[in-house]
């Protein structure tokens, strides 16, 4: 059972809230790590996506994070083109990755047309199949460390891609959050981890780097992980690390998995 196991989330509190609350119903106890934080490509970021719709003329537009789109329309209000960018958004056919995308597009008063039922970039590709894509142009508002994957499989498929860098992503700066983690890690009182994205692995490896490879892989042993999808699952196993893989990619399913994993211990 996992009542009483602590289970950590690669993700802040407030980006965590849904764990949180998940955790707390079975009587786990939620641990948040914060590990990237988002830096903006620039204060232009609004600015570049408004001129590259204008010369690109996107049929779709696709949203692969809840994240691009806050910065997206929080720049957007901070500099007094927030309806412009609603308008283009808007007439353009638009596609989230999943329900906490289109929940985010939805608050900012975005029609979203289409989520893919796999919550991932083969899912989004599976969708455009769908709606004869052949010749169509999409944009990718996005963070500048994503793989070419996505862009790749769409062109495949008969589509004209146009990714718009928003943000790069760094390793979360503010070490006095992990003194808890890395005590209880160093004590063998972290039953779980779930990671929810390939950057995210990247930066847990890093601020863990204080400890030897040797002494992590040994204390990981211990530990349940749970990757949120395949992507994440893949940057795991370049750590040698070899998780579950959440059925439904998202942060519910990836704590169904972590369930699961207890339940059958």
């Amino acid at each position: 059972m996992i009542s009483g196991k602590t289970i950590a989330i690669t993700r802040s509190t407030d980006d965590a809230r849904e764990f949180i609350e998940l955790a707390l119903q079975s009587n786990a106890i939620p641990l948040p790590i914060p590990t990237i934080e988002l830096m903006p490509k620039s204060d232009r970021i609004v600015d570049n996506f408004l001129e590259d719709v204008q010369t690109f003329k996107p049929d779709y537009s696709v949203f692969m994070s809840s994240k691009a789109v806050k910065l997206l329309f929080d720049v957007a209000k901070n500099s007094g083109k927030y309806q412009k960018l609603q308008l283009t958004i808007a007439n353009t056919i638009v596609m989230a990755v999943g329900p906490k995308t289109k929940q985010a597009l939805e608050d900012e008063g975005i029609k979203v047309s289409y989520v893919p039922s796999k919550f991932s970039s083969v899912g989004v590709g599976e969708q455009f199949t769908k709606l004869n894509p052949e010749g169509k142009r999409v944009i990718i508002p996005r963070s500048g460390a994503s793989t070419e994957f996505l862009a790749k499989l769409l062109q495949k498929i008969g589509l004209i891609v146009k990714e718009n860098h928003l943000y790069d992503v760094k390793s979360y700066s503010d070490q006095t959050k992990w003194k808890d983690f890395k005590e209880l890690f160093s004590q063998d009182k972290i039953d779980g981890i779930v990671f929810t994205s390939a950057s995210s692995v990247r930066g847990f490896f890093h601020i863990m780097s204080d400890f030897e490879n040797s002494f992590l892989l040994k204390k990981f042993k211990k530990i349940q992980i749970v990757a949120i999808g395949p992507f994440t699952a893949e940057e795991l196993k370049k750590f040698n690390i070899e998780p579950k893989i959440a059925n439904v990619h998202t942060v519910p399913g990836a704590f169904e998995a972590m369930k699961n994993i207890f339940s059958l211990a």
